[in-house]
Parts: C-alpha cells; sequence; structure tokens
C-alpha cells in the first residue's frame, strides 16, 4: 500500500494551480490525467484491427469523471440565474431596507439577520463568492455606515458566506462526498441547521454587535435604494414565496405532491422574479449567471476527473486504508488539521480527495452528522492563506486593500466553528437520537 503517486499528483496539481496559474478544474484534470499515466492507464487501447477501443483509455475516465457532479452544476447555474434575477429587480435592496428597519434600535438582531441575510446566496449556491459578490456587496454599505470598519466588515461577510455554503438546502462540500461513498443527499437539513444557525449567530455578535450597538441605523437606512420597495411592495417577495413552497411541499405532502427537483424549481422562481418587481431581461441575466457558474463547474468537473482515476488507480481505496489504519486520536487530528488546510487550495476539492476517507473512517458514528461536520471543516478552507479566496473578494467588496487583514479577523470565528464542528460529530450519536434517527 503506496500513497506516492497520490502525493505526486498533488504536487503536480498545487504547481499548476499556485505557480503556473492554471484554472483549479484544469490543473485537477491535467493532474489526474498525468497520475493514471504515471500508474500505467493506457492513453488509448486498440481492439483486433488496430482499430481504437476507448473503453478503457484514460480519456473515458477523465469525461465520465467530469459529469459525476452533474447534478451540482444544474442546481448552481440555477441558482446563480435566481440570483442574478432578484439582485436586478430589487428584492434584495428591500429586504436590506426590511432589516434595518424593523431592526435598526435591536443591535443584536441586526447582526444576526444581517448575517443570515449575507449568507443566503450561499445557502442556494453552495458558494461562498456568491454571497460575498451579491449580498456581501450589498451588505457592505450599511455596516460601514453603522460603524464597522472594512477589516472588520469584510471578515463579518467572508464568514457569513462560508456558513451559508454548508447550510441547507445546497452544500456542495457534502454533496461531493455523499457522491463519493455512494450515499444520497437526504436527511442533512437538520445536521446543516444545528450545525450553521449557532455558528451565524455567534459570529455576527462577535463581529458586529459592538459597532451596530453604537452606530446610526437611520443613516444606513437613508443610503439603501428603497425604489423597488416604493414601486412593487410585498410583491417583491413572490419569488422566495415560490422556492419556499415548492421546496416545502413534497416533504409535507410526500404521497400528493412530486418533488420537481431543486434545479427546476429555483428556475421557476427566478421566472417569477421577472413579473414582480423592476423589469429584468431574461437572456442577459441568464448569460450572466452562466458566466459566473461556469468557472466553477469547470472546478467541479476537475474534482470528478481527479477521484475518478484516484478509484481507477487504487490511490483512493489506500488512502482509505491508511485513515482506517489510524489511532483514533490521529484520525480526529487529521480531519480537524487537514481538511481546512487542503481546503486553502479547493473547499471542493478538500471535500473529495480528504473527505470521503474521514467519512470512511468514521463509519461508527451517523453518517449524515459526521458529513456535515467534514463538510464545515473543508468549507473553511476558504477563509485559510495563502489564497483565502472568500476573505480576498470580501476585501475587494469593503474596499480593503489588504487581503490578509481580513483573514485576520476571521481566524477566531473559524477556530469556534472548527471545534463546534469536532464536537458536533463526536456527540454525533446522542444527537442522531435526540433527533429521532436510532
Amino acid at each position: 500500500m503506496s500513497l506516492w503517486p497520490l502525493g505526486l499528483m498533488l504536487l503536480f496539481f498545487i504547481l499548476l494551480f499556485s505557480r503556473w496559474r492554471w484554472p483549479l478544474g484544469l490543473a485537477l484534470a491535467a493532474a489526474a490525467l498525468a497520475g493514471g499515466l504515471l500508474q500505467g492507464v493506457p492513453f488509448i487501447t486498440t481492439a483486433q484491427g488496430g482499430l481504437p477501443q476507448p473503453g478503457s483509455a484514460i480519456w473515458r475516465h477523465l469525461v465520465e469523471g467530469a459529469f459525476v457532479y452533474i447534478d451540482p452544476m444544474l442546481i448552481m447555474v440555477a441558482a446563480f440565474l435566481f440570483m442574478q434575477v432578484i439582485r436586478e429587480n430589487g428584492l434584495l435592496s428591500a429586504l436590506t431596507w426590511w432589516i434595518l428597519r424593523g431592526l435598526g434600535k435591536r443591535p443584536a438582531l441586526l447582526a444576526m439577520a444581517l448575517g443570515l441575510f449575507v449568507a443566503f446566496p450561499g445557502m442556494l449556491t453552495g458558494l461562498s463568492t456568491a454571497s460575498v459578490l451579491t449580498t456581501g456587496a450589498i451588505a457592505a454599505p450599511p455596516l460601514r455606515r453603522m460603524g464597522l470598519d472594512a477589516r472588520r466588515t469584510g471578515a463579518f461577510i467572508a464568514v457569513a458566506a462560508i456558513l451559508g455554503v454548508v447550510a441547507p438546502p445546497v452544500n456542495l462540500p457534502a454533496m461531493i462526498i455523499c457522491a463519493g461513498v455512494d450515499m444520497p443527499y437526504l436527511g442533512f437539513v437538520l445536521p446543516l441547521l444545528v450545525l450553521c444557525l449557532p455558528l451565524l449567530a455567534a459570529s455576527s455578535l462577535w463581529l458586529a454587535h459592538g459597532a451596530l450597538k453604537s452606530g446610526d441605523a437611520g443613516a444606513a437606512l437613508d443610503e439603501v435604494d428603497k425604489g423597488p420597495l416604493q414601486r412593487h411592495g410585498l410583491r417583491l417577495l413572490l419569488p422566495l414565496a415560490v422556492i419556499l413552497v415548492l421546496m416545502t411541499g413534497p416533504r409535507l405532502l410526500p404521497a400528493h405532491w412530486p418533488s420537481l427537483g431543486m434545479p427546476l424549481v429555483l428556475v421557476l422562481g427566478a421566472l417569477t422574479g421577472l413579473f414582480t418587481g423592476d423589469r429584468v431581461a431574461l437572456r442577459p441575466a441568464a448569460e450572466g449567471a452562466l458566466r459566473q457558474a461556469l468557472p466553477v463547474m469547470g472546478i467541479l468537473a476537475g474534482v470528478g476527473s481527479f477521484i475518478q482515476i484516484l478509484t481507477l488507480t487504487g490511490q483512493r481505496g489506500d488512502l482509505v486504508l491508511t485513515v482506517l489504519q489510524l489511532p483514533a486520536w490521529a484520525a480526529w487530528l487529521g480531519i480537524a488539521l487537514s481538511l481546512p488546510a487542503f481546503g486553502a487550495v479547493s473547499a471542493l476539492g478538500s471535500a473529495s480527495v480528504l473527505g470521503v476517507p474521514f467519512l470512511l473512517a468514521l463509519l461508527g458514528k451517523p453518517e449524515i452528522w459526521v458529513c456535515s461536520g467534514i463538510s464545515l471543516l473543508a468549507a473553511l478552507g476558504d477563509l485559510m492563506p495563502p489564497a483565502s479566496l472568500a476573505c480576498n473578494f470580501a476585501a475587494q467588496v469593503t474596499g480593503e486593500k489588504n487581503y490578509f487583514a481580513v483573514a485576520r479577523r476571521t481566524l477566531g470565528p473559524a477556530l469556534l466553528a472548527a471545534v463546534w464542528a469536532l464536537a458536533v460529530m463526536a456527540a454525533s450519536p446522542w444527537l442522531n437520537r435526540l433527533a429521532g434517527g436510532g
């Protein structure tokens, strides 16, 4: 049992991505190609007569792996379309105005509500950048106006965005892990809420409560565009109502209400938004959503190809066996340190390469709770240097030039999140029984 080919694949991937600046998905696919060829997977195979026979060639496995995560890809495109529509039709501005108007004199509730508002796009797309660049950009000016400096505002947005990635209904790291162990992505709502809601409340209070307590909510409210709200009123909320009804209906009435699937639900919500607020042109909105989704779709395709080659060559099995043979303390230490550290390169890559063997190593515990905790630890990678992806984008939307200064202010909430994830995983048998899981 040797893991040196996996080590070379990871080294090649890191060189391509970090040193030579290849796109992340393409770097993963190239590392998978190199690793497969290194371990003897044929570049091309021929049948009798010399005709090409692609059945066992490496190209077939690269393409097959690239489509493993087709469901998350479809969800992502639909979610970006929905976010694009409700941003252009004025719903996001109206939500900001409602939050500031209703909770301006209650700083603790205001901090938590703004944290949930920033997290919302990540809950639908599974991507921290979606939160940072949409609701984060909308929430930044009011937060700054109420007394938060640029660095703390950026940290607030980055942490809320990460927790949005982990929150239900769409958790891409958990989906990737489920696909890796052939487990359906079902029953995750309660475990993910247990993980995320306390952390979202605690981190929002940690980073924003002090400033909001002495800030001027009225001045921040005056800067929010309330034109869409004046023009359309409560009708703006119809897209959210459509999504809520279509998502909860099949769970409340499973015998009478068919599930439409998350992509179609989000598309129907987006189509509703075309007629409930300011005018939105569908084609430009769809093109914008696709442009935003394509880079992450490429990452998912690269992750799928990488995992396919690891499985084909036996490296995935060797990694699982190595983790299974570790002492319990070493396995827990590895989970706590390696998932966020590898996530600094790619949170989705961390979930796929490390999340699967760690889940298999803890099979004695309730898998859904353990998978949820692992997904949170992997998602924290977007806060980790050197890339600090969420902090980098958060610094841009707040006008802070040094994104490391933003990242430093996220370390406390990130450490709290890591401890909470490990605690939930350790207590998962008791939590599962309490939730009625047996």
